[in-house]
């Protein structure tokens, strides 16, 4: 038998009062216990990528990558929960308490052990019927990412752990992820109006269409990006609301926005409806509303038309000083639309499996559309993702193609700065310092509110030897997606630009911010090392460093015993150094 150790999220649910309704009903329980499990929980830990370890008889334990999805999970199962009892008399009701901790467990063949699990066990023990209780690493890491009201309980001493834990409940009554007040605190609004699109609507009863609803609110965000004179939150943070309902007030505060954009698509045959209204967060007045009605064939002018409107509603002055459009050309066909929308989905997943799910939906749109240039870029990101960050495809190969991808996206769109973008950052990966500048630069100026040219400039830089110089942009790139699912990468990249300046302390703390935000990407672990290695805090460098090494073993060994073509060679001995200083022996 083999054993595993890794960081998680272990999520602990049981009913309540199950032995008293097995001794009034056991058929009837044990059959509505089956019931829920296939049309609740089942669907819905999938539904936030979590894996199911076992089932207790009257409970279940799950394990996930991230806080922010067992959290989503456990609240959407207590809401339906308390949709579901809504109809019911008393005496038949069923209830769950769930108990919520992220903490290092062992893993030997699929089950998983430790403290970190029985913590989570002994907080379900805590928490009310239909309620939820946290480790105060869990409130930590999901503050500013979800709408949930944590209420402290204090320090609480947990039978059979050694240490007290301090204990956040989510009372019952506000489990369900309303809208109320929370422990987030507002972002200030930009100096320059600001705005941002939420999701929109599929409104017909094919699932299908979500496709072609995130494709519009997509469209829109990429379309504002061009626009100087707007600040417009990316598309990663906006999608972060989609399937739940929220007040634009809420939207407001959390994503630091003047207005908000909304929408909803209905599609019939060959013939789709739009509907769109712009909201002013603070005092939720309407601003602006629209419907449009056309064929599909016409659908990017509706996306065009609606940009436009946004943008004269926002202000005039904005109308006037920026009357021209962005052109963009679309593709022949909407099946390689739609195969380039499913590409992204899996992207924006960040996970070895997805990445390899995206390569495949971007070749299908290559194969459905060669003039499409979405299926290029897409197809490049995808590898430039898979070996970079899972190692999954050789990366001399890996980063000519992509090269090639991102120059062919140009050559048919050249005015997209995603594959402007997309160039700079394989070019990058090369070495090549003053190219990928230089089209990053190229991104900017065409898409100043879009966060990757920020952030691919801000990286270009650090690695260039100019860290103090990327770190405004990669900060900004993070102001403008702060809910983006690649957030660990840019926090890693701010770290790692913090311990080039030598700035080791910050670098310190924003490499446990990156740990926090994906506990599953091994990047941050080594930064976090190094920093603490160079400040002589060795025990708790010492435990970076094994973590750094545990977690992704081959990672470390291409990152750490032969450079990266991107890594400088003062700023690679100055990373072993740190590294060294933290007991690695290499």
């Amino acid at each position: 038998m083999s054993q595993t150790r890794r960081l998680a999220a272990i999520l602990a649910a049981d009913l309540v009062g199950y032995s008293r309704l097995i001794g009034v009903d056991e058929g009837g329980t044990l059959q509505a216990f089956k019931d829920l499990r296939a049309e609740l929980f089942d669907p819905t830990i999938g539904a936030h990528n979590g894996r199911l370890v076992k089932t207790t008889g009257d409970g279940f334990l799950v394990e996930f990558g991230s806080v922010v999805d067992a959290l989503r999970c456990a609240s959407e199962t207590q809401a339906g929960m308390a949709k579901r009892n809504a109809t019911l008399p008393t005496e038949r009701r069923i209830d769950f308490r769930v108990g919520i901790n992220v903490g290092d467990v062992v893993v030997e063949d699929g089950d998983i052990y430790g403290d970190g699990v029985n913590v989570a066990v002994r907080l379900e023990g805590l928490a009310e019927p239909g309620g939820i209780c946290v480790s105060a690493r869990v409130q930590e890491d999901a503050a500013g990412k979800l709408d949930l009201f944590f209420e402290d309980m204090g320090e609480q001493q947990l039978k059979n752990i050694a240490r007290p834990v301090r204990v956040y409940r989510i009372p019952a009554d506000k489990a369900a992820g309303e809208t109320i007040g929370t422990v987030q605190p507002s972002l200030p609004l930009p100096d320059k109006p600001s705005v941002a699109v939420l999701p929109f609507t599929n409104m017909s009863s094919d699932p299908e269409q979500e496709f072609f609803a995130d494709g519009i609110a997509e469209d829109v965000i990429t379309a504002l990006s061009r626009y100087p004179s707007l600040f417009v939150i990316a598309r990663n943070s906006c999608f972060t609301y989609k399937g739940r309902a929220v007040d634009v007030k809420q939207v407001g505060r959390e994503l630091g926005v003047r207005y908000v954009l909304e929408g909803g698509l209905r599609k019939s045959g060959n013939r789709i409806r739009v509907t769109a209204q712009l909201v002013e967060a603070a005092t939720g007045k309407h601003v602006w509303a629209e419907r449009y009605d056309s064929d599909l064939a016409d659908i990017f002018a509706v996306q065009d038309e609606i940009t436009e409107a946004v943008t004269i509603a926002i202000t005039p002055a904005i109308a006037d000083a920026e009357r021209q459009r962005a052109m963009r050309k679309p593709p022949e066909s909407l099946d390689a639309w739609a195969a380039y929308q499913r590409g992204l989905w899996h992207v924006f997943k960040f996970s070895r499996d997805d990445a390899a799910l995206a390569q495949n939906y971007f070749q299908q749109a290559i194969d459905i559309d060669p003039a499409f240039a979405g299926g290029y870029k897409g197809l490049a990101v995808a590898y430039i993702q898979r070996a970079t960050v899972f190692q999954t495809l050789s990366q001399a190969e890996a980063y000519r193609s992509a090269e090639a991808l991102a120059r062919q996206a140009i050559a048919l769109d050249s005015t997209d700065a995603e594959a402007h973008s997309t160039l700079a950052a394989a070019m990058l990966r090369h070495g090549d310092y003053e190219g990928a500048l230089a089209e990053a630069e190229i991104a900017l100026a065409m898409s100043p509110n879009l966060a990757l040219p920020c952030g691919t400039l801000g990286e270009t830089l650090i690695f260039s030897g100019r860290a103090k110089e990327g770190l405004p942009a990669v900060q900004t790139s993070i102001r403008l997606d702060p809910h983006d699912p690649k957030l660990a990468i840019r926090l890693n990249n701010l770290a790692l630009g913090l311990y080039f300046s030598g700035e080791y302390e910050a670098a310190v703390e924003t490499a446990k911010r990156a740990v926090r935000s994906n506990p599953n990407v091994p990047l941050p672990y080594r930064w976090l090392a190094a920093a603490l290695g160079q400040l002589g805090r060795t025990a708790e460098a010492k435990e970076a460093l094994e973590r750094a090494i545990a977690i992704a073993p081959a990672s470390f060994d291409m990152y750490v015993r032969q450079r990266a073509p991107w890594h400088r060679p003062e700023d690679y001995a100055h990373m072993r150094e740190g590294l060294r200083k933290a007991g690695w022996g290499g």
